[in-house]
């Protein structure tokens, strides 16, 4: 049977960019294989399945190219979006890996609201992995748990955030490597995750989750920043990223490119 797939950019910088997206809403006679071999298919960075169930909240199940996610931050925005157009609520709850997770539109920006979770560990040794990958060397190194392994190179510079090739094949011991550069509230940043069959990408919900936890742990309780990523792939992508000692709030606008019919 035939289903629609909504093909969405997420984390869009104004009309560019932005991270595509497909969204299933109709999952009749899919289970885990299926699911995982249309995420194949559609070769997007990931591709997010909504199961209705009467009397509950939507349950969600999310897939790379590759794997499975029990969480992903531009996924759940994305599927936040479309059930905002599906009806008259702006405002709801989707379950996925980690539990509950609410979401809202506001004047074209749809946030999800996740509870914090995670551990973080600062990791000095880490450095070794840059220097293999080709890296400069970062100015901090850690890693955040989520339960993912998210490892998080600061960089010195924004160029040299912009100019890394890193050596992809050095990266696949670990599920993702993000490299970010703070300036002010401003943060320039580029996930790399060939683990999951996503060399680069470019705009990352849950690696901007990892950042926030990171501040956070490093004494910024609550904070917002806004995070620039994908311009080196030519996807120019904003995610609008803030959190207290109890939520992450992960925000940006979605453009609908097509509703796909797919096999």
């Amino acid at each position: 049977m035939s289903r629609p797939v909504h093909i969405l950019r997420v984390f869009t910088d104004g009309d560019s960019g932005g991270n595509h997206l497909g969204v299933v809403n109709d999952v009749t006679g899919l289970d885990g294989e299926a699911m995982q071999t249309l995420a194949t298919d559609l070769g997007f960075s990931e591709t997010i399945y909504v199961h209705w169930r009467a009397g509950s909240v939507p349950a969600v199940r999310i897939f790379t190219p590759a794997v499975e996610l029990p969480f992903a931050g531009h996924p759940l925005v994305g599927a936040g979006w479309v059930m905002t157009q599906l009806g008259p609520m702006n405002e709801g709850t989707l379950e996925c890996g980690i539990g509950e997770v609410g979401y809202r539109a506001d004047n074209g920006v749809v946030t999800v609201d996740v509870p914090v979770y995670g551990d973080v560990e600062e990791r000095r040794d880490l450095t070794d992995l840059a220097t293999a990958a080709g890296l400069p060397a970062p100015s901090s190194s850690a890693v955040v748990l989520l339960p993912n392994d998210y490892v998080m190179f600061e960089m010195e510079s924004s160029p040299a955030v912009a100019t890394a090739t890193p050596d992809i094949d050095t990266l696949t011991d670990h599920f993702g490597v993000y490299l970010f550069h703070r300036d002010g509230d401003d943060v320039h940043a580029r996930f790399f995750a060939p683990s999951a069959g996503v060399p680069e990408d470019p705009a990352t919900g849950s690696a901007a989750f990892a950042l926030a936890r990171l501040l956070a742990s490093r004494g910024e309780v609550e904070g917002s920043v806004r995070v620039r990523q994908g311009a080196e792939m030519g996807h120019p992508s904003v995610i609008e990223l803030s959190w207290t000692d109890r939520t992450v709030s992960i925000g940006g606008t979605c453009i609908r490119d097509e509703v796909r019919e797919v096999d």
